[in-house]
């Protein structure tokens, strides 16, 4: 039996907390300075509902659009150490970023970044299919185009799968037949354009009805904060389900823990009553555990250089049509074998962008004693070659994450790879389009051969 698999469709962006201290103001200006002690990222949007489902034990996919920025790369990073399978449909637009400055757990000031929303063009084939696949669908929906797609739209109103849309005010109404809608009380009355008259609980009743008729939706679940939620579905009576009592928290991402948590119910076969009466719960527990920031240990930033060079150059050559390939390795001694399978490559597109294993990466692989060449001196190297036209440099056994933030055109291996067996990426390349290839290998040429003949020249000599 196939396992179950949760679909997250929707607007990802980068949360970033740069936490420090405050003991003066500037000079310049009246204004705290603040002193960086440390910064925390975490995907936000569709990708921190993602997230959030990671782990119990159903796998997670995410159908999101990113950017060839330095911020979509970091967030690939992030997602896919979870587990998480991104398929990602390419965004004109950068991605959009939230950075927050705070002191004492208190936010001073928060930067946003992104620019106006935009509808992705293409949505490739491999996205469109796993939506068809899910057991259950979760559209997170944060107003900045990927829920109005039409090819993404289509296969939603197509799924099998029960669907929980969370709505956004600024994205399109949900595709009919939606399980489940989970709007907040605030949202709830601007989407329904509900005056908000009498007390909370009648104004979410209203609203909640409006909205499951107007949006032809199963049940719409209401939000109200500490109060729980208000089930609009069956009859014309609600069903409310206060929150456990909890301590005031930070509420960032409350609503996604929400939705996630009641897409996962769905997929396990529970009622709707039963998947929001969980949601409450998970979402109170999820703000008295300090919300995003408690949920989750500070990620570790690799250490490595900036893609900004690799990213500018992917963007460039995608503008004007032409095609992205890329090849990876270790490249511990370059020779001829890697100097004709790189200038192969370089000849099936217009730019080559080499992902290359770092130092803790390469020992992991081919033992304590590898690399012989530092990575900055291997990316030097490379990087001076005149096929190449950017190398990236990544820390994980595979280069799962970068290749999903190039999402390169051509992915390309040495000849020494053939077989009937499929490449171990060509899955990973097909999400969004691209295609494996093998190129002719250098016989005779190998950095293993070529250091085990160092070594034995070396003992004869001894």
């Amino acid at each position: 039996m196939s396992r179950q698999m949760l679909v997250v469709v929707g607007d990802t962006l980068l949360d970033r907390d740069v936490d420090g201290s405050v003991r003066r103001i500037a000079p310049d200006a009246p204004a705290p300075v603040l002193d960086e002690e440390s910064t925390t990222d975490r995907p936000g949007g569709a990708g921190l509902a993602a997230l959030l489902a990671a782990g119990t034990g159903i796998d997670v996919a995410l159908v999101t659009a990113l950017a060839s920025d330095p911020a979509a790369a970091r967030l690939v990073e992030l997602l896919t150490a979870a587990g998480i399978e991104v398929y990602a449909l390419p965004s004109a637009v950068p991605t959009p970023e939230k950075i927050r400055l705070r002191a004492g757990g208190q936010v001073l000031v928060r930067l946003d970044r992104g620019g106006e929303p935009a509808v992705p063009a293409d949505a490739p084939r491999a996205a469109l299919d796993v939506i068809g696949r899910a057991t259950a669908i979760l559209v997170s929906d944060y107003g900045r185009g990927v829920a109005r797609q039409p090819a993404v739209r289509k296969a939603l109103e197509e799924a099998r799968a029960p669907i929980v849309w969370d709505p956004h005010p600024r994205g399109p109404v949900p595709v009919p037949n939606v399980r489940l809608c989970t709007p907040n009380a605030a949202e709830a009355r601007a989407m329904s354009g509900d005056a908000g008259g009498g007390t909370a609980l009648a104004a979410a009743e209203r609203a909640g009805f409006a909205l499951k008729r107007h949006w032809r939706a199963g049940a719409v679940a209401v939000t109200v904060g500490a109060a729980g939620a208000v089930l609009c579905h069956g009859g014309s009576t609600p069903l409310v389900l206060p929150a456990p009592d909890v301590p005031d928290g930070d509420t960032c991402g409350a609503g996604d823990r929400f939705a996630s948590t009641a897409a996962l119910a769905l997929a396990r076969g529970a009622l709707v009553s039963e998947a929001v009466r969980e949601a409450v719960d998970a979402a109170s527990a999820y703000v008295a555990a300090g919300g995003a920031a408690g949920a989750f240990a500070e990620p570790e930033r690799p250490a490595g250089p900036e893609r900004g060079d690799a990213g500018a150059i992917v963007a460039e050559v995608r503008a004007r049509g032409g095609t992205v390939v890329a090849t990876g390795g270790c490249f511990d001694l370059l020779h001829a074998g890697h100097l004709a399978t790189l200038r192969a490559a370089r000849g099936l597109g217009d730019c080559l962008i080499v992902c290359l294993n770092s130092d803790s990466s390469v020992s992991a692989l081919k033992g304590p004693d590898r690399p012989l060449t530092a990575q900055q001196d291997r990316a030097a190297l490379l990087a001076a070659l005149d096929c190449v036209d950017a190398v990236v440099i990544f820390d994980e056994p595979t280069p799962e994450a970068v290749l999903t933030w190039l999402r390169p055109d051509v992915w390309v291996k040495g000849g020494d790879y053939s077989g009937d067996a499929e490449l171990p990426e060509s899955a990973l390349v097909r999400r969004w389009g691209g295609q494996t290839v093998i190129v002719p290998y250098l016989s005779g040429h190998s950095t293993t051969s070529t250091i085990e003949a160092a070594r034995a020249s070396l003992s004869v000599k001894g």
